[in-house]
């Protein structure tokens, strides 16, 4: 009996662009941060116009990824909402993958994290989490990684995925 392989999904099959990652958090941390958000905020909060971000939005509201109220406030539909929360957990895990394991640089770590985010699949990020918190607590032939964040907290990369609020990388503030 042969298996059937699984269907791969490539990131361009997921269609989520780095331009439209970046509307999807800025609504989010308005919505923590205000409790709402609309156009206006949205185009103070990324410095870009309210035209080309209403052209943006329409894109995102076609992909049902955004919801607009009768009163014009936007908020995040539970899709987009969970591709948010997806991104941000890519995000952490790359940020310190790249600046506590590897060692670049803290402001590049932040910058590539922020490219690479939207590009992982929801299968890698599970599986990063998983070896992030091995890497991190077992001694592997005599080196000891670590990281300025404790993975181990967390039973399941759902768990982890779960508390993600925004650029931040879970420091307690």
């Amino acid at each position: 009996m042969s298996e059937k392989k699984q269907s791969v999904q490539h990131t361009h099959d997921n269609d989520l662009t780095h331009s439209m990652v970046h509307y999807l958090l800025a609504i989010h941390k308005l919505k923590e941060s205000k409790g709402y958000a609309r156009v206006t905020d949205i185009a103070h909060e990324m410095g870009l116009t309210k035209g080309s971000v209403s052209t943006a939005l329409t894109n995102l509201k076609k992909r049902e990824l955004v919801l607009e109220d009768e009163s014009k406030f936007l908020s995040l539909s539970a899709s987009g909402h969970e591709a948010v929360h997806g991104i941000l957990s890519s995000r952490t895990l790359l940020f310190y993958f790249l600046k506590d394991i590897i060692g670049v640089d803290e402001e590049i770590a932040h910058k590539d994290s922020c490219l690479m985010e939207h590009l992982m699949s929801a299968e890698s990020r599970e599986k990063f989490f998983n070896f992030m918190k091995i890497l991190c607590s077992n001694d592997l032939k005599g080196m000891q990684f670590s990281t300025s964040f404790d993975f181990n907290q967390f039973e399941h990369q759902h768990d982890f995925e779960e508390i993600q609020k925004g650029d931040t990388y879970l420091k307690s503030e």
